[in-house]
């Protein structure tokens, strides 16, 4: 006779089928199963005595499945993954699309001229200099910031050619001589008008 083992706690375990899901055509011949592990976390609507059950409709099936495939750009681009936008990514993507207006003496192809469209799939990473460049173009521990709109706040260059820019444009609008007194507009003939009588 075999022993008969006792359990301490819970020995009870659900026993689930192998659930097999037909394709369109109906024919249960060429069916697949989906494994537990692909299944994400369902909401208590979903869950049948606590347990996932998956739909028997092929159609809601499929799109469990496309909902739980990871966005990437393919094999071709290596599955690089379409990251998420912080904030902080957002201003930088913003500052690239500027750069034109950031560096007076250097030019660059018209992009995207849209603010607030961004691409759906980049990557964001770090430059490291070679051994060669330590004493020459090298950006110092001190001068490294988060993110590119830090270290273009913190540039002192930068700073210099903002203030002369926003000190040029105040000059050119700022007006001089009588033009600071005279009334313009449709209503300037009239005041002028009445002011004689």
């Amino acid at each position: 006779m075999p022993e008969d083992k006792r359990r301490i706690g819970l020995s009870w375990e659900p026993q689930l089928p192998s659930f097999l899901f037909g394709t369109k055509s109906g024919s249960n011949d060429k069916s697949k199963s989906v494994s537990e592990s692909s299944l994400a976390y369902k909401p208590n609507s979903e869950l049948i005595d606590g347990l996932f059950v998956p739909p028997n409709d092929p159609k809601k099936v499929n799109k469990l499945l496309k909902k739980q495939v990871k966005d990437t750009t393919g094999k071709s681009w290596f599955d690089m993954p379409a990251p998420t936008l912080t904030p902080e990514l957002k201003k930088d993507l913003q500052l690239l699309k500027l750069r034109n207006v950031i560096d007076p003496k250097r030019h660059y192809k018209k992009g995207d001229s849209k603010l607030n469209t961004f691409p759906k799939y980049f990557q964001v990473g770090t430059v490291v200099e070679p051994i060669s460049e330590y004493f020459t173009s090298r950006i110092t521990k001190k001068e490294r910031k988060p993110t590119l709109a830090d270290e273009l706040l913190s540039d002192q260059s930068l700073k210099d050619y903002r203030k002369r820019k926003v000190r040029e444009i105040e000059a050119k609008n700022q007006p001089s001589g009588v033009d600071k007194w005279k009334i313009k507009g449709k209503t300037s003939w009239k005041r002028a008008k009445q002011r004689r009588h």
